[in-house]
C-alpha cells in the first residue's frame, strides 16, 4: 500500500532524476480541476493552467497540500474529496470528513497533504480536483495551496 512508512523506505534508495514541477493552485474556474497558477517550478514537464504534462517516464511523487478555511461550520459533517487524476482517470483519492456545527467553533482552519507515488509515462497529463473548492483558503494562505510532481526514475 501506499503509507508514509512505504514513501520513506522508497525515496531513501532512489535518487531524484531532474523532471520537477511545484505550482500554486487555486480555486477552478469551469471545472472541478484546481487551476496551477504564478511562480513555481518546471523542469522537464509542461505545466499548464489545469495539469501537468510529463516528459519522460518515470516513479513520480505527486503531491498536494491545501489549506481549507470554513467560516461557518455546517449542520452536517462535510466529505472533502481529493482527487489525483492521471488522464483524467482517478489515481489516487481521498476522503476527510469535517466537524457538524455542534462540534466545532464557528471558525476553523484545516490543512491536507496528499502524496502518491506511481508511475507516469510520456504524455500523460496529471492534475488534481476536489469537491468543495469553495472551502479552499486563499485569503489568509494562498500561497501554501500547492501541487507537483517530482520524478525519482
Amino acid at each position: 500500500g501506499n503509507t508514509s512508512e512505504d514513501y520513506i523506505r522508497i525515496l531513501q534508495n532512489v535518487s531524484a532524476k531532474g523532471a520537477a514541477a511545484y505550482m500554486r493552485v487555486s480555486k477552478p474556474v469551469n471545472s472541478s480541476k484546481l487551476r496551477l497558477f504564478g511562480k513555481g517550478v518546471c523542469e522537464d514537464i509542461q505545466c499548464k493552467s489545469e495539469e501537468l504534462v510529463i516528459s519522460k517516464k518515470g516513479l513520480y511523487l505527486i503531491y498536494c497540500h491545501l489549506n481549507f478555511h470554513f467560516s461557518s461550520c455546517p449542520n452536517s459533517p462535510t466529505d472533502l474529496k481529493i482527487e489525483f487524476l492521471v488522464n483524467d482517470k482517478v489515481n489516487r483519492q481521498t476522503l476527510s470528513t469535517w466537524c457538524a456545527s455542534e462540534t466545532c467553533p464557528e471558525k476553523t482552519f484545516k490543512t491536507l497533504l496528499q502524496l502518491h507515488l506511481t508511475y507516469l509515462n510520456v504524455e500523460d497529463r496529471v492534475s488534481v480536483t476536489l469537491n468543495h473548492p469553495k472551502f479552499l483558503n486563499e485569503n489568509s494562505l494562498p500561497n501554501d495551496n500547492v501541487f507537483g510532481v517530482l520524478r525519482f526514475s
